[in-house]
């Protein structure tokens, strides 16, 4: 039995599909809003955590869309950007991932969601996605006041889950979380579902580098 820890946006929930909300508002500057919106929103807990000036991930997520709207000059009201934001509650599963939480939850493996949302906004969109009752708990950088890739916040998960560094797996599609959890001493499966996507040249390996999260049950074996 081990633990495994699920990164969730761009691991669990696939946040690319905001682009079909945005493109309600200016379809032809979607693409780019969202792209710039999803890079601003992870800049901005980088930077605050670095500041020692936490702000949940809403707020990050509010103030990065500010941003991308500023930066494509895609002029939208208060309403309709809350109603991109709102969106964000109702972001799908990837395909795979219902059929693989089954079978890992089957084989008997703690499963828990590990995010930098907040744990409501997490139970909220794994509710929403019909995949929340596959875990054991949610372990949110809410309780610690930081974000990933901070060392403390994979001591956070380990304090959570009550469990040892060498029985635990952090599973993420986002490469600075999983050179954070290896940093650590986690063991890490990189969900690079895009096969251009780069991983940074630092020295700091995955685990275990795979396309679905499908792949992750023969992995977790050797």
């Amino acid at each position: 039995m081990k633990t495994l820890a699920f990164d969730v946006y761009g691991t669990l929930i696939n946040p690319q599909s905001i682009v079909l909300e945005v493109e309600k508002f200016d379809a032809q500057k979607a693409v780019c809003l969202v792209d710039i919106w999803r890079s601003k929103q992870l800049e901005y807990t980088f930077r605050r955590g670095l500041m020692k000036q936490y702000a949940n991930f809403g707020q990050c997520t509010r103030e990065a869309l500010d941003f991308a709207c500023l930066q494509t000059e895609v002029k939208l009201n208060d309403t309709q950007k809350k109603q991109l934001i709102d969106a964000y509650q109702y972001l799908p599963a990837f395909g795979e991932v219902k059929e693989s939480l089954t079978e890992l939850k089957e084989d008997g493996h703690r499963l828990f969601a590990f995010s930098n949302g907040t744990k409501n906004a997490v139970e909220t969109v794994l509710k929403n996605a019909g995949i929340l009752g596959f875990f054991e708990g949610i372990v949110s950088v809410d309780g610690i006041k930081t974000f990933k890739p901070n060392p403390a916040v994979y001591q956070h998960l380990i304090d959570t889950t009550k469990t040892e560094r060498s029985q635990t797996w952090l599973i993420s599609g986002n490469s600075f979380d999983v050179i954070g959890a290896v940093n650590f001493g986690l063991k890490a499966a990189w969900i690079k579902r895009n096969p251009s996507i780069l991983l940074d040249p630092w020295g700091i390996e995955p685990t275990e580098t795979i396309s679905s999260l499908g792949e992750l049950k023969s992995c977790i074996k050797k």
